[in-house]
């Protein structure tokens, strides 16, 4: 694996004491890989990640990893806040949603196994920290999306799996839905069951638009073929099966 160097000086300390332990996967959202890159070394935009692997699987380091790259923003999970001080940010160009978001190429995610690979000899990062930029800000980002491999990453052992296909499109839950105390309890365990993942959001028994983006997040990670932001029996059966897995490992 060849890593270039391209210096951003967008980044500062991270906390004394702090060893990143998770790492972020993002896509790079514009026309570009140029483009992306400009913006990433721009003291101006005030945006930064430790990596940046293009289309061809060209590696780039941007900011070393034992300092705080600027990619995550507000950001919250398995509850803890501001996730620049403790994670690992890796950029794939790719156009997203905006300009025509496309497969990820295989010279790309071969190269993004490569560089896990290393980063996981070189920190201690459990298998259920490696997680999205939608999933640690699901109310404002929906990167790297329904198109990114988590399967096939999890199965290299990068990523929680499921073993459950997430048929049945039922709705069980939605913002549509007229509350009462008995619809209340479920809004309550589901809001649970997500935060047990790792999501933030309020336990307050309304399906809000936080609880909203939070199952939408849910689906673009883990029930890809289907992402409405209703909590519907397909949902449910692969949330089930996530937190199952949470458990076997926590044991």
């Amino acid at each position: 694996m060849i890593i270039q160097q391209y210096l951003s000086p967008n980044y500062n300390d991270r906390p004394v004491g702090i060893v990143p332990d998770m790492v972020v996967l993002h896509y790079t959202g514009m026309q570009s890989a140029s483009v992306a890159l400009a913006r990433l070394c721009d003291p101006v935009s005030e945006v930064s990640a430790h990596y940046m692997i293009d289309e061809t699987g060209n590696i780039l380091e941007l900011v070393h990893p034992s300092k705080r790259a600027w990619h995550a923003g507000i950001s919250s999970w398995a509850g803890r806040e501001n996730l620049n001080h403790y994670s690992i940010g890796i950029e794939l160009v790719n156009p997203g949603h905006e300009f025509g978001y496309t497969n990820f190429p295989g010279e790309q995610l071969a190269s993004l196994l490569d560089l896990l690979k290393q980063l996981a000899q070189d920190f201690d990062i459990k298998r259920s920290m490696y997680v999205g930029h939608s999933d640690i800000a699901p109310d404002r980002k929906e990167d790297p999306g329904e198109k990114f491999p988590w399967q096939m990453l999890a199965h290299k052992g990068f990523g929680i799996y499921c073993n459950k296909d997430g048929s049945g499109h039922e709705t069980i839950l939605s913002d549509q839905m007229a509350n009462d105390e008995m619809l209340r309890q479920k809004i309550v365990q589901l809001q649970n069951n997500l935060q047990f993942v790792g999501y933030k959001l309020e336990k307050n028994g309304l399906y809000d638009q936080q609880t909203k983006a939070c199952v939408t997040a849910f689906q673009r990670h883990w029930r890809q073929n289907y992402v409405t932001g209703v909590y519907d029996t397909g949902t449910d059966m692969v949330l089930n099966d996530i937190m199952y897995q949470y458990n076997i490992m926590s044991d």
